[in-house]
């Protein structure tokens, strides 16, 4: 006999009062996925010097074209807030001082994944294709290679592309930018 687990889902405005009483932290590495608080895998010495070498690749290629966000939330609806790598964001005078980026402001989301690419490919990644992200970047740190994922639907994304080293990609959203594999994987 199976016993279903029954669990308490939380909306992202419960999730802030949590930090706002203490409850939470703003030094725990949490996020919210589908109403649930979900504890972020410790971040590794490759995965860190890949999120630091996206970093700078996209401010020195798309200064003040984007707005680049560093494992900062978006808030794709009600109850997930996940806080992707990278963000690649429409540029706003204030900086999202406002509201944390939602769907319609993001170009290009990334994953960065070294030891969570199922996790990311099966949770993160159909999450995003729900709520319409236009497009996600999975960097596959063990397989060594970049996976792209485009057109979004409710039943994930349409498009699915795997490029290696030596192929170049462009980001749907600024197709004038053109980066290679091995500058994002630092080979």
């Amino acid at each position: 006999m199976s016993v279903k687990l029954l669990r308490r889902l939380f909306t992202v405005d419960q999730y802030y009062k949590m930090l706002e009483a203490g409850v939470l932290t703003e030094n725990e590495r949490v996020e919210l996925i589908r109403g649930e608080i979900v504890k972020m895998s410790p971040i590794g010495i490759h995965h860190s010097a890949c999120v630091k070498r996206l970093n700078e690749l996209f401010f020195l290629r798309l200064a003040k074209t984007v707005t680049v966000g560093i494992q900062d939330p978006v808030r794709l609806n009600d109850n997930s807030e996940p806080e992707p790598d990278i963000s690649l964001l429409q540029r706003k005078p204030d900086f999202y001082d406002t509201q944390h980026p939602q769907p319609e402001d993001v170009f290009l989301l990334i994953e960065v994944s070294d030891t969570t690419v199922k996790y990311d490919q099966e949770v993160k990644i159909p999450l995003y294709a729900e709520n319409n992200i236009v497009e996600v970047w999975l960097v596959n740190l063990p397989q060594k290679c970049l996976e792209v994922y485009r057109q979004p639907t409710a039943n994930g994304y349409e498009i699915v592309q795997t490029f290696k080293s030596g192929e170049t990609v462009t980001i749907q959203g600024l197709p004038n930018f053109t980066f290679t594999v091995d500058e994002i994987l630092g080979d």
